[in-house]
C-alpha cells in the first residue's frame, strides 16, 4: 500500500498549458525526457499541418530554447482556422517550457512568445457588408 503511494508522488509526468489565437484554443501537454514527437488531434503534427511554415510557427519556442528532441508533445486544438491553431500551439509550447523551466523565461519573452495576440475578426455591423465594408455610394437623382 505503501509502495502505491510513494508511486503517485514521483509522477510528474506531464506540464500543462493552454494556448489561444484568434478563435483558437490549444491544450498543451509537454512530457520530459521525450523524442520530439509532436501529436496533435491524436494524428502526427507532418499529417495535421500541410503547409511548413505552420509547422515552424508551432516549433519556434522549442528552436529557441534548443529542446526539439528533449519533449514529446500532445496537443488537443479546437477552433479557428490552421493558422490560428498554429498560432495557440505555440504559445501553449512557450508557456509550459515556463513551467517546466523558468530559466526559458527571459528568452521567449524577448522573442514575443509568451504574448498572446488578441486580435480577433471585428463583427459586422448593420448596414454595412462586412466590419466596414459599406455598400457602393450612388448618388441619389433621376
Amino acid at each position: 500500500m505503501e509502495e502505491k503511494k510513494v508511486a503517485k508522488k514521483n509522477i510528474k509526468a506531464h506540464f500543462t498549458a493552454t494556448g489561444r489565437r484568434k478563435q483558437a484554443i490549444a491544450r498543451v501537454f509537454l512530457v520530459p525526457n521525450g523524442t520530439g514527437n509532436i501529436i496533435v488531434n491524436k494524428v502526427d503534427v507532418n499529417e495535421y499541418f500541410p503547409l511548413d511554415t505552420l509547422k515552424l510557427i508551432l516549433k519556434q519556442p522549442l528552436a529557441l530554447t534548443n529542446s526539439e528532441s528533449k519533449f514529446d508533445i500532445k496537443v488537443n486544438v479546437n477552433g479557428g482556422g490552421l493558422t490560428g491553431q498554429a498560432g495557440a500551439i505555440c504559445l501553449g509550447i512557450a508557456r509550459a517550457l515556463v513551467k517546466c523551466d523558468e530559466t526559458f523565461k527571459p528568452e521567449l519573452k524577448k522573442a514575443g512568445l509568451l504574448t498572446r495576440d488578441a486580435r480577433k475578426k471585428e463583427r459586422k455591423k448593420y448596414g454595412l457588408k462586412k466590419a466596414r465594408k459599406a455598400p457602393q455610394f450612388t448618388k441619389g437623382g433621376s
